[in-house]
């Protein structure tokens, strides 16, 4: 039976983004986004609720993080879902959900001198068959986290 992994996020970026280079110049970039919908509960009253999304990019589109994104900024991900095990200092084992993107569009413009006329920027790490631009390669498929 197929299966699909796809997530879509639209959001606000929590922090700017964390880049780290690896071995061989391999960027990587974390940061989360806080998405938020209303309702009524059952009393009438409006609710809000907030969810936290750990976002992970990788190579050129994590150069592009790092340039581009700002604590605050509107961001559009598509990605999909991963979960990482490990243990912690006691010896427990722990889990970490993370969206790992492969398709980044910065909503709302820039904030820096060179705006962009009211044009999302867009990243994408899947280069066959979408028009849109740039297309960087996506994350690596053999590390091991």
């Amino acid at each position: 039976m197929a299966s699909v992994n796809k997530v879509i996020l639209v959001g606000n970026l929590g922090k700017d983004p964390e880049v780290r280079h690896l071995e061989g110049g391999l960027a990587v970039a974390r940061f989360p986004i806080a998405t938020s919908e209303s309702f009524k509960d059952k009393n009438g009253q409006k609710q809000e609720r907030t969810e936290w999304h750990n976002i992970v990019v990788w190579r050129n589109l994590a150069e592009v993080a790092e340039k581009y994104l700002k604590k605050g900024q509107s961001v559009y991900i598509e990605g999909k879902i991963r979960t990482n095990s490990y243990q912690d200092k006691e010896g427990i084992q722990r889990y970490t959900t993370e969206i790992v993107a492969d398709n980044l569009t910065m909503l709302g413009g820039r904030t820096d001198a060179g705006a962009n006329n009211g044009n999302p920027e867009t990243a994408s790490s899947n280069a066959g068959g979408r028009s849109e631009a740039p297309a960087f390669e996506g994350e690596p498929d053999d590390l091991p986290f």
